[in-house]
């Protein structure tokens, strides 16, 4: 019987340690995007030459601000945020 108990108590922790809960972390939005025509776009360059250097001559990519950043900024702790908290 105690045995049938510490085989139980070791699942239970080895299943507990296998769940890998990570505290959420909010999006951050980078200023420039570079943006690849038919297939999408990766907006995580801060500044335009970064974006540049991705987007270079031969990969048909070009470079843009994004629109999330403009509207959000970096997701850190930006005006917009606090005003939206406060309406609530």
């Amino acid at each position: 019987m105690k045995l049938l108990r510490a085989l139980v108590f070791l699942s239970a922790c080895s299943a507990l340690a296998m769940i890998d809960a990570r505290p959420s972390g909010a999006e951050i939005y980078r200023k420039w995007c570079a943006g690849y025509p038919p297939t999408g776009s990766i907006c995580a360059f801060n500044t335009f030459e970064q974006c540049m250097m991705t987007a270079g001559p031969g990969t048909g990519a070009s470079c843009y601000k994004n629109p999330w950043y403009l509207a959000y900024g970096s997701g850190s702790d930006s005006t917009a945020r606090r005003e939206r908290v406060k309406r609530r």
